[in-house]
């Protein structure tokens, strides 16, 4: 039976992490994997969430099953947090899944199940993953323009343009902040344009939103998201706690299901818990319930939030430290947009030759696409960064 298989394609990701690894350099950098760091190079267990899994081990009575649609107190208190008030909680179903990918596997086979000959329209370029799973449950994927390379920002003009070729009932995926790759997030003024263009021609959003406290603020965040889901008869959801919560193994995330009434949120949510039970049956509880119980207590959301806003201006700090060096050391303005972004990444550019020209003279590691992980810039060495990356002329 094995022998038909064929070999996947290597995952450029985990091929980096091995690379670095191997690399016996004291002074190399991994600018790659997407986690945050803190100023001495670790990914920290967050002190809320300390708290959180002493208080679940004490109180915790048993390892039993929950629902399917996972931990209920979990699924509302991130619905509470990304929607707020904007939208009647009876429109909205929810269920928890493992992780921000569980949530978009699990909404894409919704997709799939509800109207398998939609197209699903992301952005050029997007997360790997997206058009992979798109694809890999058996729908259509087509592109549309996001990103100005050249000018470091969204190209909005051109993403409308082609989103007019979207048919209704075509679903559109869309970062909630913080794109990735690049960094180069739709202004608020922008959010309200394409939500008025979804509506015109029926297209359903599905928002990806997996960094929300690491732009310009919890709120600030979920500003356009909400305006999206308060607009709207129906939009979709994928939520993560990976970077908010710095829970990347315990693998907690939630899809969202926003119906035109309570009858149609029901309906969608109960197809979310089928669809869990046929994926994994019930969904892991551990992480979860940290979120819920940081959720559900006034003063440990509070020290969670300010932990938050300490990785959140960290990450903005060494966005500026950088944009900063690179404009001494090129002697021109062309990287000023690394400031103006926000999130965990940006996209330098340049060629695949260049990145590798970084990664075997220099100790540099980043995708090659040139996207890098702002969290893993080094403090102390954005000098030495810079020059590295003029050097072998990005």
């Amino acid at each position: 039976m094995y022998e038909a298989l064929k070999a996947p394609p290597p995952d450029k990701i985990i091929q980096l992490i091995a690379l670095f690894a191997e690399d016996p350099r004291t002074d190399k950098v991994d600018l790659g994997v997407g986690v945050y760091k803190d100023p001495d190079g670790n990914t920290p267990v967050m002190r809320a969430v300390k708290i959180a899994e002493k208080a679940l081990w004490e109180e915790q009575s048993t390892k039993s099953y929950l629902s399917v649609l996972g931990d209920k107190s979990f699924v509302n208190g991130m619905r509470d947090l990304i929607l707020g008030d904007a939208v009647d909680a009876a429109r909205i179903g929810g269920a928890q899944t493992p992780g921000g990918t569980g949530a978009i596997r699990q909404l894409c086979e919704l997709i799939q199940r509800a109207t398998p000959d939609a197209t699903v329209w992301h952005s050029d370029p997007t997360w790997p993953n997206h058009p992979q799973i798109i694809n890999h449950v058996g729908l259509t994927s087509k592109t549309f323009r996001y990103y100005d390379a050249a000018a470091g920002a969204v190209s909005f003009e051109a993403m409308c343009d082609d989103l007019k070729a979207a048919a209704a009932g075509d679903v559109v995926i869309l970062h909630g902040c913080c794109h990735n790759p690049t960094g180069a997030n739709l202004t608020l003024e922008q959010w309200e344009a394409i939500t008025a263009q979804c509506e015109a021609q029926g297209l359903i959003p599905l928002i990806d939103i997996a960094y929300q406290g690491f732009g310009d603020g919890l709120e600030e965040d979920a500003a356009g998201v909400r305006h999206m889901a308060a607009s709207l008869p129906e939009v979709m959801i994928g939520a993560s706690c990976s970077k908010n919560f710095g829970l990347y193994r315990d693998r907690v995330g939630a899809a969202l299901v926003i119906g035109k009434d309570a009858e149609a949120g029901k309906l969608a949510e109960a197809n979310l818990g089928s669809l869990n039970r046929l994926n994994f049956s019930f969904p892991p509880d551990h992480g979860a319930k940290v979120v819920s119980i940081i959720l559900n207590d006034t003063e440990l959301r509070t020290a969670w939030k300010a932990e938050l806003e300490e990785m959140r201006l960290n990450m903005l700090s060494l966005r500026k430290g950088l944009a900063e060096a690179l404009r001494r050391e090129a002697n021109s303005d062309r990287f000023d947009y690394i400031a103006v972004h926000r999130g965990m990444f940006t996209q330098l550019g340049g060629t695949v030759e260049k990145v590798k020209a970084l990664r075997e003279d220099h100790g540099i590691y980043m995708v090659g696409t040139g996207r890098i992980n702002i969290a893993g810039l080094p403090a102390d060495g954005l000098d030495k960064l810079a020059k590295a990356i003029v050097s072998v002329g990005i």
